[in-house]
């Protein structure tokens, strides 16, 4: 009796902790490119329990905040005329940053939603490896696989 006991209290553990973990908003990937010669474009891409509130989205570099949608958090003064996030349809946060420095940047995009967990992906972007915005460049940064099948397929016909 007491064995069942505790592997009932065991297995109502595991269904919460994992109930927890499959309804937690994740990051699902980084894609950059340039807008124009100095400036970057960011999209973060996320995933969200379903009927989910509207997340906060913030950018940041180490412990400097490039900017939020959260209206609580104040952004990091040298940014407020470089930086801008916003979130578009299709689960989307979006960083414009003007004057890319040269070299490498790091740069975190942070999903939360409510008083719940952050969810958060860094990339490491270099300005000399930076492509133009388009659907090219996209398509190369976020579907590598898709598209290696689409330049192959000629050639297995």
């Amino acid at each position: 009796m007491h064995q069942r006991r505790n592997l009932g209290r065991m297995f109502l553990l595991i269904t919460v902790l994992l109930f927890g973990f499959a309804s937690a908003q994740k990051v699902v990937q980084l894609s950059y490119c340039s807008v124009a010669e100095n400036n970057l474009r960011i999209d973060c891409k996320y995933a969200l329990p379903a009927e989910s509130p509207e997340p906060f989205c913030k950018y940041t570099q180490g412990e400097r905040l490039l900017d939020t949608t959260n209206p609580d958090e104040e952004q990091h003064a040298p940014y407020k005329n470089r930086a801008k996030a916003r979130i578009f349809p299709g689960n989307v946060c979006r960083l414009l940053f003007k004057n890319l420095p040269k070299g490498k940047s790091n740069f975190t995009c942070n999903i939360r939603l409510g008083d719940s967990a952050t969810a958060n992906k860094t990339s490491v972007v270099d300005k000399r490896m930076l492509l133009p915005c388009s659907a090219w460049s996209v398509l190369l940064q976020s579907s590598s696989g898709l598209l290696l099948t689409l330049m192959t397929l000629p050639t297995l016909l």
